[in-house]
């Protein structure tokens, strides 16, 4: 598994051991019931099913590796139903609002042009953030307008990548060069301050100060300019599979959402201009 797989079963696995010593228990010696429990306490902290569904799904996991191990016999989370988890359709930004949000980045700070690069790259390329803060210097194909990613799973797959994107890339490259990068980080393309990795918190935390500096209210995320990306490409007229390519998609079933979400669009505009729509049929 990826380090940020491991990180979250290890946290989810945590919760429930954090729960059932506040009960004077232990993990090995959980009960079907323990468990229901934690949910239900879950449910009223408000946590979202979808993130329940997860944290169960870890907890399965966890309690299959000790019955490997010979640690316990039985599963006590195999027969707890998942939570239903609806189709949620994610957020969209529009090309006028991903515009706004670049024009209010400070090119004169080199941070600045740092991250209007990889703003850029991001919606260009359709990147997961984590694929954007790990993409390396010789993963960049200039010439041929291509770069290299790696995504989940150490998976590899080749993205076109725009002249725009390309343009802000270079102009970020002085200033790097200027860098002395931590041995690690050598050949990763964006660097922070101190010559590593950046995190994936700190690209949350400038995107949406420059959303907010734009006036941009559409709740968004470093994955909001990936869900862009995929819903200009189908409105464009992009083949579905195509999509699924340039995503990294192992199912068409994930890249099927941006059918929802291009289907809502239509919806919503015969609403807004169609008169029988408009009108009501009473």
């Amino acid at each position: 598994m990826s380090d940020n797989t491991i990180a979250a079963y290890v946290s989810d696995a945590g919760k429930l051991q954090d729960f059932l010593q506040q009960r004077g228990a232990d993990l090995l010696d959980a009960r079907q019931d323990d468990i229901l429990g934690m949910f239900e306490e879950l449910s009223e902290l408000g946590i979202s099913a979808r993130s329940q569904a997860r944290i169960l799904s870890s907890i399965r996991a966890f309690y299959r590796f000790a019955i490997l191990e010979n640690l316990i016999t039985d599963n006590p989370a195999e027969l707890i139903d998942m939570p239903k988890v609806g189709r949620k359709l994610p957020e969209v930004l529009s090309l006028e609002e991903i515009d706004s949000i670049e024009n209010a980045i400070d090119l004169s700070r080199p941070d600045g042009v740092r991250n209007l690069a990889m703003i850029e790259t991001a919606y260009s390329c359709g990147l997961r953030v984590s694929e954007l803060v790990g993409l390396k210097m010789s993963d960049v194909f200039a010439p041929e307008h291509y770069i290299r990613v790696t995504g989940k799973g150490g998976k590899q797959r080749l993205v076109p990548i725009s002249d725009t994107a390309l343009h802000y890339i270079d102009n970020y490259l002085p200033w790097r060069k200027n860098m002395e990068p931590k041995r690690e980080a050598a050949d990763i393309l964006f660097l922070n301050r101190r010559g590593g990795k950046l995190s994936r918190q700190m690209v949350f935390m400038f995107l949406k100060e420059y959303a907010a500096a734009a006036g941009v209210t559409t709740p968004l995320s470093p994955h909001t300019l990936r869900h862009s990306f995929a819903t200009h490409l189908l409105e464009g007229g992009a083949d579905l599979r195509v999509i699924q390519e340039m995503l990294g998609h192992e199912s068409i079933l994930t890249t099927e959402i941006y059918a929802h979400v291009n289907m809502q669009m239509l919806r919503e505009s015969l609403q807004d201009f169609h008169p029988r729509f408009r009108m009501g049929t009473g």
